[in-house]
């Protein structure tokens, strides 16, 4: 066969444009950056951690464009007009049409972990409902959401629900929680996914990408994901890698650390060492509420995904971080790695603690970019094979995937 040779410019195919508000680390961008049809035109953050923090304290703008190629614009997104908008978006798509927005607010005001939000709606809430306002202004075809499950099943609900209300004349919407486990994350992390789809586009979900497909057992596990990592002390970088570090630690919480048990081990396999308890161990032993923060100083289970990575996942004290042997933090590569980063991604922000806070914060890439494929779906009428939809250097390999049945 004689080959043709390259294509003359005018028929290449131009790639789908996609505009990511709320960019973070670049979580959600970097399954899109990574598929061939795709180019990231622009990203929108803050980056702010909390209300009360100042603004670029985060960041996660550098994180960003460390890994994508592109600045974000540093903007406030609950004070951005449809005219703000349409202006950033403008700059970056010139005469070009948005193919996908990603809009994935704050999910702190949602979660469960934070008890004020059974009780208060937190002020960053309104901006799930505020999206509406920058599609009607961007009429991008495909739309993206991710954030905590409680934005459709909790107390605040109505968020979303005006959400819906206001473009559901105009796209077809699908909302659900999903562990993503199903999806082939390493973790046990629920979270609503929306996706929303121009008419008269069909529309395509995760659930349709994996139809027939089921994923190994043994894929999801903290093994599978980190166990070809080399060994550290806590406080140490590997050579050739800094991202492969973790913080130093406390004499306390170190010898705390040491005596629990490998694999799964908890602050409750230490309450015949009273020394080594916390005031507030000891608190909860003293009441008899064994159960009270089971996960606090605990180790990862080796033959388990791992618990849920929230964004203080920088200190062994708030939640099972602690790697199932060595006595120390999870590094952040080996964070990384569990939330579905893959194992090239570089790190910003200033600090260690922001590093994590990027990870925990992040839309999983290894989820986003089956997003990116099910977007394709949308937009080409091509149903792509799974195993083609599986992110390069994360802990899911294509053999990982079986047919059900």
């Amino acid at each position: 066969m004689i080959d043709p040779g390259p294509l003359p410019p005018d028929c290449v195919p131009m790639p789908f444009t996609v505009l990511d508000l709320f960019s973070g680390g670049g979580g959600m961008s970097y399954g899109f950056h990574a598929h061939p049809a795709f180019k990231v035109v622009g990203a929108v953050d803050a980056e702010r951690g909390k209300p009360s923090s100042r603004p670029g304290s985060l960041g996660c703008n550098r994180t960003y464009a460390a890994n994508i190629g592109l600045q974000p614009v540093a903007r406030d997104l609950s004070t951005v007009t449809p005219a703000d908008i349409r202006n950033i978006a403008g700059a970056a798509l010139g005469d070009r049409s948005l193919d996908v927005l990603s809009a994935c607010p704050p999910c702190t005001g949602f979660s469960r972990a934070n008890p004020k939000n059974h009780l208060e709606d937190d002020a960053r809430n309104s901006l799930v409902a505020r999206t509406a306002h920058w599609i009607h202004a961007l009429q991008p075809t495909v739309v993206v959401m991710e954030n905590a499950r409680e934005l459709l099943s909790g107390r605040f609900a109505h968020h979303h629900n005006t959400l819906v209300d206001a473009i559901s004349s105009d796209y077809t919407i699908h909302s659900a929680v999903h562990t993503l486990t199903r999806f082939g994350l390493p973790q046990k992390r629920e979270r609503a996914l929306v996706v929303a789809v121009r008419k008269p586009h069909p529309l395509r979900t995760l659930d349709d990408l994996w139809a027939g497909w089921r994923v190994r057992s043994e894929a999801t596990t903290v093994r599978h994901a980190i166990a070809q990592l080399p060994p550290l002390a806590a406080g140490e970088a590997h050579d050739t890698d800094r991202w492969h570090v973790s913080p130093a630690m406390r004499e306390g919480t170190l010898a705390r650390l040491h005596a629990t048990p490998h694999s799964g081990g908890s602050w409750r396999d230490l309450i015949h060492l009273p020394h080594l308890l916390t005031p507030a161990m000891q608190r909860s032993v003293a009441a008899g509420r064994l159960g009270s923060h089971p996960d606090v100083y605990g180790r990862m289970w080796w033959d388990r995904p791992a618990a849920t990575i929230k964004r203080e996942c920088g200190h062994v004290g708030n939640g099972r971080y602690a790697h199932p042997e060595q006595d120390r933090l999870c590094t952040v590569r080996e964070l990384g790695l569990l939330n579905g980063f893959p194992s090239h991604y570089r790190w910003g922000g200033g600090s260690l603690s922001n590093m994590y806070r990027h990870i925990g914060d992040a839309v999983p890439p290894l989820i986003s970019h089956q997003l990116a494929w099910v977007a394709h779906w949308v937009l080409t009428g091509i149903r792509p094979r799974l195993p083609d939809c599986i992110l390069p250097g994360t802990s899911l390999q294509p053999a990982d995937l079986l047919p059900e049945g």
